[in-house]
């Protein structure tokens, strides 16, 4: 990592876990490779590691996605360099998975409503408990 951001080595080979610690303003080229087995957000920082200085950024995703869910995925990041919609369009697509289990993919067994198509009514009932005093809240 010291000979690449100091520029005396100029690729360098790595797992996922370089997201973690990439800050190379010179890293200009990311190739990720089965990129349909990562998830959009990790995708996403990832190739927010490049690009940094003085150059553009290009971000490579080599992917031999089989579904057609897959495929739609990654086109997501073909769209949108925006988080929240990469995160929206994730939950759309994936499902969310469960909140207090081990499943990070899947829809969840609600009797009634949606995560991602009732975003709206999910943030007015949020605005609603926000404005209910406390007392009123314990007695539900």
């Amino acid at each position: 990592m010291t000979a690449f951001r100091a520029n005396r080595i100029q690729a360098l080979v790595a797992t996922a876990l370089i997201e973690v610690g990439l800050d190379v303003p010179n890293a200009t080229i990311l190739l990720v490779e089965n990129a349909e087995q990562f998830g959009l957000a990790q995708l996403h920082q990832l190739r927010g590691r490049i690009g940094r200085g003085a150059h553009a950024g290009f971000c490579l995703l080599i992917s031999n996605a089989k579904t057609e869910e897959a495929r739609a995925r990654l086109r997501v990041l073909e769209e949108t360099r925006d988080g929240f919609r990469i995160a929206e369009m994730d939950l759309k697509l994936r499902g969310p998975g469960e909140l207090l289990g081990q499943r990070q993919s899947g829809l969840p067994r609600f009797r009634f409503g949606n995560l991602a198509d009732d975003l709206d009514l999910i943030r007015q009932a949020r605005e609603l408990v926000a404005q209910t005093p406390v007392n009123l809240v314990e007695k539900i």
